[in-house]
């Protein structure tokens, strides 16, 4: 199926908003609630070569090859041995056992069928050239044996007339597969690489690179095992830029712990996909790295990134994901630390479940487009917390195409200027938001700052800082109360909101410095008054980011407001 890389805005509310439901693909070792739009991603793209058929062989047509340190012994006619090179000439089942000092094995079939390679507890350095490389084959199966341990090293600098690009270097479709255990040192360049599709489905797998740890040029998908990744280059990367459907990455069930001081931890020129396992990033010396001129980012795709299960924790000094088009989340849960934007989409950011926590930030979600629709999200940034933007128009200026759009979930912002910041308009309609804006900045900075139209017309919002809102607060849709105080009001201020005859209708407790806030809830009604509290504690039922409904009224009067007038 060949797919436009970009979709246009009126596909968007189709191919974004979408709810939980659907299965991943790999069975999943943690589970959580799971959506559907990575198993769509994912059927857009071209399909893998992996095939169970290619799992199945008879242990009767294993061929036998011994390694023995500077040469080799075999039996078998698909095996051509010349001093310490071993070259299997013909697809079937190779069993390897043994080592060899400084030598390698190849493969150069040029029949059709797989070739699979049992690395039986094998270790293989070499001084000139790669340890194990497939100049060509019909596709490839290398099969971690049960229980062993497997090393391959390359030299720092190559020295044969035609140079494979990793330690394990494959010009055919590869699928390493396995329980056993494999350790690849690339010292000239990447450690795992294939010129097409690379599938890794089990086995515990250590990678040290200098450049990019695990490259397939079609595709990169792990669904099974454990992969560790330290690479001077990006970790894992698809790089395939002449087919629309390939250069993506899948990740399904298993673990993965990336390591890229100098580079990205995953790469993709078309789909960052995650359905499930569990992702660790460290990119770019971290989050509290500055940010340099070369790429850091822990996930970037050019067409999108979607989330849909699995756990990610991401530390980088760049963005945390980065989408030169859409970012999906609607499973999972996400932990994002950087010194930069947490997740940035150029077009379109939509989450619909799932849990999003960023903890450290310069801006925390970021797109010309954000809808969130569901699931929990919680940011702290030093910039703003949630932006939308549009390129090529001035930050002051209405931006025509630019929204952030709240319709469901729990979102809590914590932003060092604004908390919620639309260049275009700013609409709440469902959920509960929190949004914190400057504690030491108000006037053009607030909780809720939009260049366009603000609309209120659903949900429980609450909206602090210095300036709770910069925008006009709208005169329809759902009541709100805005309240100033003459005073700046600590952290760990309670503010309670309550009806002329004191019963109390919600109650907040800041974790920052405030003097403006302002409540909207289904409860209010406009041109009614209400009283306004502090002091006391908080009580009913939590909301989310410190916003209590209902509860018993407790605290001191300071001032009474009246719903649909004022501002703070």
């Amino acid at each position: 199926m060949h797919r436009s890389p970009v979709l246009t805005a009126a596909a968007l509310a189709g191919a974004l908003v979408i709810g939980p439901g659907a299965t991943a693909r790999a069975a999943d070792p943690i589970l959580l609630a799971a959506g559907p739009a990575a198993a769509q991603a994912l059927a857009a793209n071209a399909a893998d070569h992996d095939d169970p058929a290619d799992h199945v062989w008879s242990e009767s047509a294993v061929a036998a090859v011994t390694l023995t340190g500077s040469g080799a012994t075999s039996t078998s006619s698909g095996v051509s041995i010349s001093g310490s090179t071993v070259t299997v000439t013909a697809a079937g089942t190779y069993r390897f056992t043994g080592s060899l000092s400084n030598g390698r094995i190849v493969v150069n079939s040029a029949g059709t069928g797989i070739v699979r390679l049992i690395l039986n507890g094998v270790t293989i350095a070499n001084s000139a050239t790669a340890p194990l490389s497939v100049v060509a084959a019909d596709e490839v199966m290398v099969v971690l044996a049960d229980g062993t341990t497997n090393r391959l090293t390359d030299p720092a600098t190559y020295t044969t007339a035609v140079n494979p690009n990793a330690a394990l270097s494959s010009a055919a479709d590869l699928t390493i597969t396995g329980n056993g255990s494999l350790a690849v040192t690339g010292n000239a360049a990447d450690g795992i690489a294939s010129d097409d599709g690379l599938v890794i489905d089990s086995g515990t797998i250590t990678v040290t690179a200098k450049d990019d740890g695990v490259r397939g040029q079609d595709y990169v998908v792990h669904t099974g095992g454990t992969l560790g990744v330290t690479a001077s280059g990006d970790a894992i990367k698809s790089d395939e830029t002449a087919d629309a459907t390939e250069g993506y990455v899948y990740l399904a069930g298993g673990a993965r712990t990336l390591t890229a001081p100098a580079g990205d931890g995953i790469s993709a020129t078309t789909d960052v996909i995650v359905a499930g396992g569990s992702l660790t990033a460290t990119t770019g010396g971290g989050s509290t790295t500055a940010p340099g001129t070369t790429s850091t980012k822990a996930v970037k795709a050019d067409v999108s990134v979607v989330v849909s299960d699995g756990q990610l924790n991401l530390n980088a000094s760049d963005d945390g994901i980065n989408s030169n088009n859409l970012i999906t989340v609607d499973g999972g849960t996400l932990t994002v630390a950087t010194g930069d934007d947490a997740v940035h989409a150029n077009t379109a950011l939509t989450v619909s479940a799932g849990t999003v926590t960023v903890t450290r930030s310069y801006e925390g979600l970021e797109a010309m487009q954000t809808t969130l629709a569901g699931g929990t999200v919680t940011v702290t940034a030093t910039d703003d917390a949630v932006n939308a933007a549009e390129e090529g128009v001035n930050e002051m200026q209405v931006a025509p195409n630019a929204f952030i759009k709240v319709t469901g979930g729990t979102v809590t912002v914590n932003g060092g200027t604004d908390g919620l910041d639309s260049n275009g308009t700013l609409a709440l309609s469902g959920g509960t938001v929190i949004a914190n804006g400057s504690p030491t900045r108000g006037g053009g900075e607030g909780g809720l700052d939009s260049n366009g139209a603000l609309t209120m017309t659903g949900g429980s919002i609450l909206a602090t800082g210095l300036t709770a809102s910069t925008s006009t607060l709208p005169s329809s849709g759902q009541a709100w109360v805005a309240y100033s105080f003459s005073a700046n009001q600590p952290a760990g201020t309670v503010v309670h909101l309550a009806t002329a005859s004191g019963t109390q209708l919600a109650s907040f407790q800041s974790t920052r410095v405030l003097k403006g806030v302002i409540f909207d809830l289904s409860s209010l009604t406009r041109g009614t008054s209400y009283r306004i509290y502090t002091g006391g504690s908080v009580s009913g039922t939590a909301a989310g980011g410190g916003l209590y409904v209902g509860g018993t009224l407790s605290g001191t009067l300071v001032a009474s407001a009246t719903a649909g007038s004022g501002r703070a």
